[in-house]
């Protein structure tokens, strides 16, 4: 199972083999779902997920998937999974002195849904947290509810207090998102690119969405 901990009393906290924080669902409508590490297993279900969005995209956020990355083939799969869980380290390990991360599917009933990544070194321009959710899933709560799930694993695992994650200051959802779980607006930047960038902030004690 993918956590431990699970006949804990309502509300209590349990980390799992995996160090991932495991809490009640909240204003989730659906059945139960689960965070796991990447895995080659799902190779079918991951490839619905992919196609759920539509090829050709650059990125479908919090997979860390580009239009060149092979993930059709086995192999390519395999190299892919790969590259993205060999950076995530147990808590009781120190973070090594390199980029890295601990890379997490949404997954429901053996589908894919969507991903989330929680950034272990702090990027003043993407922030320590990415995620995506496939379009046919969205409006029930579930990205609401994998932030404030990796919130917890930021707080407990990496010992932070504050967490910064910006987003597209026209995606009107994610930000609403970012809301529920306590994210505060610092304000509106034009990156790199041009886009206009909403910067929230959330103090993990105190987002965590009721």
């Amino acid at each position: 199972m993918p956590f431990s901990g699970q006949n804990r009393a309502p509300g209590a906290i349990a980390v799992g083999r995996n160090g991932l924080v495991r809490r009640p669902a909240r204003r989730y409508l659906g059945r139960t779902p689960e965070l796991i590490p990447p895995t080659t297993r799902p190779h079918a279900a991951f490839l619905e997920c992919r196609d759920d969005w539509g090829r050709g995209l650059d990125h479908e956020d919090g997979f860390g998937l580009s239009v060149d990355d092979d993930v059709d083939s086995p192999a390519g799969f395999a190299a892919w999974v790969h590259a993205r869980t060999r950076g995530d380290h147990p808590a009781s390990e120190p973070c090594p002195d390199r980029p890295h991360g601990s890379p997490r599917w949404i997954v429901e009933d053996g589908r894919v849904l969507g991903g989330i990544a929680l950034r272990h070194h702090f990027d003043d321009t993407v922030g320590r947290i990415g995620y995506g959710v496939r379009p046919s899933a969205r409006r029930r709560g579930l990205a609401s509810w994998a932030l404030g799930e990796t919130l917890e694993r930021a707080r407990v695992v990496l010992g932070l207090d504050r967490v910064l994650i910006p987003c597209l200051a026209d995606n009107v959802a994610s930000a609403r998102t970012i809301e529920r779980n306590g994210g505060v607006l610092e304000c509106i930047r034009v990156n790199a690119l041009g886009d206009r960038v909403r910067r929230y902030w959330i103090d993990v004690d105190r987002g965590r969405p009721e």
